[in-house]
Parts: C-alpha cells; sequence; structure tokens
C-alpha cells in the first residue's frame, strides 16, 4: 500500500508542480515585491524523526520568531500573506518536499524540533513511522499544533485507517477547501 501511495504522490506533485509553475512564478514575484524573500525554509520533523527542510511561500513579516504558528502575532502576517493562508497557496512549494520524499501529500503536518510535547506524543503513538504530509484528519478538522495531545491522537487515528480511499477523500475534501492550517495568536 505504501508503494501504491508514493506512486501517486510523485503522480500528483510532479503534475502540480509543470501545471502550476507559471502560478508558482508570478507568487514568487509577488513575494519579493511584499517582503523580499518570498520562500520560507526551516528545518522540521520528518520520516523517523529525521530532520527535512520544509519548503513554504512566506506569509509572515522575515523577522518573525521562528515559533510555532500558534505562537506566532497575527500582526506579523503581510497581506499578501493573509490571502496566500486563506487560499492556502503558501503550501504549494511543499509539492517540492513530496517529489524529493520528505514528505507525502496526506500524512501528519511537520513540527518544529522546539515542539517537545507534539514530539513526544508523536513518538508514543508511532507516528514518525509515516512521511509527514500537506494534509491529513487534523487538518481536515481544523485540529492544530496548539492541541499536542488530541494532534498526536489524531494523526494515530489517521495513519491506522490509510488507506487508497481515504487518501484520496482527504485529498478531495482539502482541494475543495476544507480544513484550515495552524491558527494565528490574534
Amino acid at each position: 500500500m505504501t508503494k501504491i501511495l508514493r506512486f501517486f504522490d510523485i503522480l500528483f506533485a510532479a503534475t502540480g508542480l509543470l501545471i502550476g509553475l507559471p502560478l508558482l512564478l508570478i507568487l514568487t514575484l509577488i513575494g519579493y515585491w511584499d517582503t523580499g524573500s518570498p520562500l520560507f525554509l526551516q528545518k522540521r520533523v520528518g520520516y523517523r524523526g529525521q530532520p527535512f527542510v520544509l519548503i513554504k511561500f512566506r506569509t509572515m513579516r522575515p523577522d518573525t520568531a521562528w515559533v510555532a504558528s500558534h505562537l506566532a502575532d497575527s500582526s506579523s502576517i503581510t497581506k499578501f500573506g493573509h490571502f496566500l493562508r486563506r487560499t492556502k497557496l503558501d503550501e504549494l512549494p511543499q509539492l517540492w518536499n513530496v517529489l524529493k520524499g520528505d514528505m507525502s501529500l496526506v500524512g501528519p503536518r511537520p513540527c518544529l524540533y522546539t515542539q517537545d510535547e507534539l514530539i513526544k506524543e508523536r513518538t508514543e503513538r508511532g507516528v514518525y513511522n509515516a512521511r509527514p504530509g500537506i494534509t491529513g484528519l487534523a487538518q481536515l478538522n481544523d485540529i492544530d499544533m496548539s492541541t499536542p495531545q488530541l494532534l498526536a491522537e489524531t494523526d494515530q487515528k489517521m495513519l491506522a485507517t490509510m488507506a487508497m480511499p481515504t487518501y484520496f477523500r482527504y485529498l478531495f475534501l482539502t482541494v475543495m477547501g476544507r480544513g484550515s492550517g495552524d491558527r494565528v495568536r490574534q
């Protein structure tokens, strides 16, 4: 099953990057105008707890502290960043992470190495035995990293029930606009 899902990850990520290339270029140019630094690169906890560099479009000012989104101040988000977050376009560059094998389209959202409680909860539940993902059950149910135990339990449940139909269901619901990313402190 894992090899089949990896095949679809590669197929969809490559297709998305090819078809989305003009949009990616436009968003990159607007990002340069918005912050001077359109891409956000950050080390995250990946498959089997190994580090990888996550790539996203920058939605906050470059001088914003590197903390989990739910700990960041909403005043740090730029106007263009609000648009990117609302439309989920800030996630598009992660298709490159999927293509490289750092991530899957569907899986637990990768956390920062500073999120000790979440790392502990996920380790105890075997969540790191799967690649992190762009979307998943927690995102579709508006569960973010501010509730580490609930998030880890939801990730574990998702991984235990992962099959081809659920993989496609999570992708479909995400593309249709359901769910949200991590909340930002108001």
